[in-house]
């Protein structure tokens, strides 16, 4: 079995593989105090409530846009599993060519994506990953990652608006019936949710005219891409286990 972490700034899903079978998924809480052994035993915890053991572990591999929390990974790694881990980064084979002005600026999270859609969905293709930040990815059609635009999450958005706007409340993000509503929190509903589908539609259709080609497909990934994705006129898959899918696919590039 393959065990993969994608870390996120606030979440960190993982999973384990049976050769090219996902056989379970965990979300869990990005917590940068935690200590490897912390990590350790929730896995086992995990693990155990599934029948799975740690010491069935072939592989560990990680992607992760959280650098303080590298150490305890790889030490609970170690520890744990008894595994050195592949770590997403400069020097691991993608077989992706990264046209970026300096590659190793790329967040590891917006490769994987791109190889996991390129692998399942060829090119070229748009990714929107909706994460802590919202990011585009496009893939040509040869394979070659182009590169994208970063903007902030929805999340983030929904926060700042809350804590700058005093007499605003916080709010639970789900998508009103109408656009025009009538109360305080409905309307800041359909402002975060319909002004982010109108966001990511005007960046998508910028970035197919640039691509200068037919873009066969438009996927998004992560916790909230099923809400945009309803009301998107440009999106037409919904991935939510594409970076994981991805943390297979280097694996096997790089064993």
């Amino acid at each position: 079995m393959i065990l993969v972490f994608d870390v996120g700034n606030t979440n960190i899903v993982l999973g384990v593989y049976e050769g090219k079978n996902l056989l379970k998924y965990w979300r869990i809480s990005t917590d940068k105090n935690k200590t490897s052994d912390e990590y350790g035993m929730l896995i086992n915890q995990l693990f155990e409530y599934n029948g799975f053991k740690l010491n069935e572990i072939e592989a560990v591999v990680i992607s992760s846009v959280v650098p303080p929390l590298m150490y305890s990974l790889q030490a609970m790694s170690i520890k744990y599993c008894n595994k050195e881990p592949l770590i997403v980064g400069p020097g691991i084979k993608t077989g992706m060519n990264i046209r970026y002005d300096d590659p190793k600026q790329v967040g590891a999270d917006r490769i994987v994506n791109a190889i996991a859609a390129y692998e399942k969905y060829g090119g070229p293709t748009i990714i929107v990953d909706f994460g802590t930040a919202t990011t585009f990815c496009a893939v040509s059609e040869e394979g070659d990652y182009l590169g994208g635009a970063i903007a902030p999450g929805i999340k983030i958005s929904s926060e700042a608006l809350f804590q700058r706007a005093a007499k605003l409340p916080k709010i639970e993000l789900v998508k009103p019936k109408t656009v025009i509503c009538k109360n305080t929190v409905n309307s800041m509903q359909s402002g975060i949710i319909y002004g982010y589908v109108g966001m990511v539609d005007y960046i998508v259709e910028r970035m197919k005219k640039e691509m200068k080609g037919e873009v066969k497909n438009v996927v998004c990934t992560g916790g909230l891409s099923t809400l945009i994705a309803s009301e998107s006129k440009t999106i037409n898959r919904v991935d939510k286990l594409l970076t994981l899918e991805g943390l297979r696919i280097i694996y096997e590039r790089n064993k």
